[in-house]
């Protein structure tokens, strides 16, 4: 079927030969589109002539130009520098450029220079570049998003717990 010098001239070729007649069936086209990740929507973008009054809450991102009297809660918030947000606002990623009246609490918490904070932060990892205006405390916590969630101390090995008088 095969003669030796075709097999030792080319891979290729022998390859080629011995490709069966009729193709294997391919598997239809909706199981590759299936297995593919869906791409990630854009991002919701709130203009700079927009004044909302009302909460917000999405599991995609937003960013902000315009002015939110309400709480806001999404993956990703970005505050531009036109921005007003007063109310709290809930991320995993916060970057704020403008300004906020409120709490903020996040994951990952980002203050640029031309920001303006006058609440309280709550974070896991937080970044306040020179110029940022901020007032307010700040806390670090293991899950920010979470606001039942208080860092507990744990007493030491041995110690007593303090007891209750009546």
């Amino acid at each position: 079927m095969f003669s030796k010098s075709k097999i030792h001239e080319s891979g290729n070729k022998a390859q080629e030969t011995a490709k069966p007649a009729s193709p294997a069936p391919s598997a239809p086209a909706a199981d590759t589109r299936a297995a593919a990740p869906k791409p990630k929507p854009p991002a919701s973008v709130l203009s700079s002539d927009l004044h909302i009054t009302g909460n917000l809450k999405t599991t995609g991102d937003i960013q902000v130009e315009g002015t939110v009297e309400g709480d806001i809660r999404a993956h990703l918030l970005t505050v531009g520098e036109t921005a007003t947000i007063k109310g709290e606002v809930v991320a995993d990623d916060v970057v704020i450029n403008g300004r906020v009246v409120g709490r903020v609490r996040g994951l990952k918490v980002r203050l640029t220079a031309t920001a303006r904070v006058e609440g309280d932060i709550v974070h896991k990892t937080i970044a306040i570049e020179s110029g940022a205006h901020f007032e307010g405390s700040v806390q670090r916590q293991d899950d920010p998003l979470n606001p039942g969630a208080r860092k507990t101390a744990k007493p030491a090995a041995g110690a007593a717990a303090p007891k209750a008088e009546a």
